[in-house]
């Protein structure tokens, strides 16, 4: 099966990824279709567009948008798929959905337009907040960035309101589209990189 313009992926596990393995026994989260925190973003490249350039290839383990899989209630309640939907295997997607992607072997790449990027501890007493805002360090990024001269640890600054959580690989992060990465700061030393416990 191929398509034009759109990859077609298939999740990896199921299209929803909420339990949890507590000993030999497994814990359901959640029960809610709609919450878009338990969306499985993870799938296998099926076929690539027969339109355009992409570095991504079939087989490919790919980071997808949680609309990708998930499923919704319309206005009159009925049960309804994402517009990629084929069958429970095969979903078709635009390359911009596509966010991270990497070949056996090799370790994760960006997509076009976007980076992800790990908080740090803040370090202001007075504030409540765990996470120093708007800043964080580099962890994936495209070429684009790359051709800036940035690269991987570099502690950077980005715009409010531009950054979404991911948890990759047991690690929290934050996708930025790489047009809202605003500075490049120099390390003082005593930076921290945050990752609470439930990842």
């Amino acid at each position: 099966m191929k398509s034009i313009y759109d990859f077609v992926v298939s999740p990896i596990k199921s299209r929803y990824n909420n339990t949890k393995k507590i000993g030999d026994k497994e814990l359901i989260v959640n029960t809610e279709i709609f919450s878009h925190q338990f969306v499985s973003r993870e799938a296998i490249v099926k076929s690539i567009p027969l339109m355009g350039e992409t570095n991504i290839k079939v087989g490919d383990k790919v980071v997808v948008h949680h609309n990708v899989f998930r499923r919704w209630h319309n206005i009159r309640g009925e049960e309804k798929n994402s517009r990629g939907f084929f069958d429970e295997d095969n979903y078709f997607i635009p390359e911009d959905q596509i966010f991270l992607y990497k070949s056996k072997g090799t370790d994760w790449q960006a997509s076009k337009g976007y980076c992800f990027v790990k908080p740090i501890v803040s370090k202001n007493n007075l504030d409540t907040n765990i996470e120093e805002p708007l800043v964080g360090v580099l962890k994936y990024l495209d070429d684009g960035l790359k051709a800036t001269g940035l690269k991987e640890n570099d502690l950077i600054g980005f715009s409010p309101d531009d950054e979404y959580e991911f948890v990759i690989d047991g690690q929290r992060l934050y996708r930025v589209m790489t047009q809202f990465i605003t500075i490049k700061y120099e390390y003082q030393g005593n930076e921290e990189e945050y990752n609470p416990s439930w990842t």
